[in-house]
């Protein structure tokens, strides 16, 4: 879940330039479906967040290229996903891969990553202690109860020797598989929204993106997080994705090398995440395997 933030946000303001169904009344078909691409065509990017100032940085960089941008700004996730597997857009970046990969799960869609972008670190923050290896045996731990953040919220507890996950622990574990005879820690959950706030009373928490600044917190406050060259944080890159039949389509792969090689583009993603974003260029191999990983994981689950 890209998303502005690994973690999926609260629902943006819609595109000023014009509504969203609008744009979506005038799309009569995709822009591109051939695997070659062309020079000068215009391809449809579906994002949440489109007033974000790096995106018209990337637009105008795309354009350079050859390549017309019309951003098709959507007012939550649930939105640009749909619209992208009924060809109304022809490309989305909003999402980490666990996000594509319950939506092609529950809906029976095949929808592909073609492109990394970034990936938000989960951090642990504590009001009381200045590292990991200071919080106290049988301390409390609190971290957001929401499914995808609960998951990575133990990964990330693990990687830093706190807690043990019985089998090593997956991007769909929950706090009953901490196996606590070998965990450092209790774990306690909370509503995403007290985390931050319940700093002074645990020993630590996970606290989402999201309410980082609001919390009056830094990144660089994180006495712990999750490492984004570790393969358990692969699930939690952010992508562009495009339908099936479009993944070697050369024109699309032009727009992820455009962002993701445009300095002024990468540098507005990290000042716009207030620092968190780490930019990633993962083999697309690598995040078409990990899909794949994370829906047989949903499959299991039934």
């Amino acid at each position: 879940m890209t998303v502005k933030k690994s973690n999926l946000k609260s629902a943006l303001a819609a595109l000023a330039i014009l509504p969203v169904a609008a744009l979506l009344a005038g799309c009569a078909g995709s822009a591109g479906s051939s695997s070659e691409g062309s020079e000068n065509e215009t391809v449809k990017i579906g994002v949440v967040g489109a007033s974000d100032p790096y995106w018209e940085t990337y637009v105008d960089a795309a354009a350079d290229e050859g390549i017309t941008v019309e951003l098709v700004d959507f007012s939550d996730y649930n939105q640009p996903n749909p619209a992208l597997a009924e060809g109304e857009i022809d490309l989305n970046q909003f999402q980490h891969i666990i996000y594509l990969a319950d939506y092609n799960e529950a809906n029976g869609q095949d929808l592909v990553p073609v492109g990394a972008t970034a990936i938000y670190p989960l951090g642990l923050y504590s009001a009381k202690y200045d590292s990991v290896e200071e919080i106290p045996d049988g301390a409390t731990i609190a971290i957001p109860n929401d499914a995808t953040n609960l998951s990575r919220a133990l990964l990330v507890l693990q990687s830093a020797d706190l807690i043990t996950l019985k089998g090593g622990g997956s991007a769909y574990s929950t706090v009953s598989e901490i196996d606590e005879a070998k965990s450092r820690v209790t774990v306690t959950e909370l509503d995403p929204t007290l985390t931050a706030t319940s700093l002074p009373d645990v020993a630590a928490a996970i606290v989402n993106n999201d309410f980082i600044v609001d919390a009056g917190l830094d990144a660089n406050d994180a006495i712990a997080q999750d490492d984004p060259s570790d393969p358990n944080a692969l699930p939690y890159v952010n992508i562009f994705a495009a339908r099936a039949e479009d993944k070697d389509n050369e024109t699309y792969a032009k727009l992820v090398e455009i962002y993701q090689d445009t300095q002024a583009v990468t540098d507005g993603v990290i000042e716009n995440s207030g620092g968190t974003a780490v930019m990633v260029k993962t083999p697309v191999a690598d995040l078409v395997e990990s899909l794949k990983t994370v829906q047989k994981q949903i499959a299991e689950q039934g």
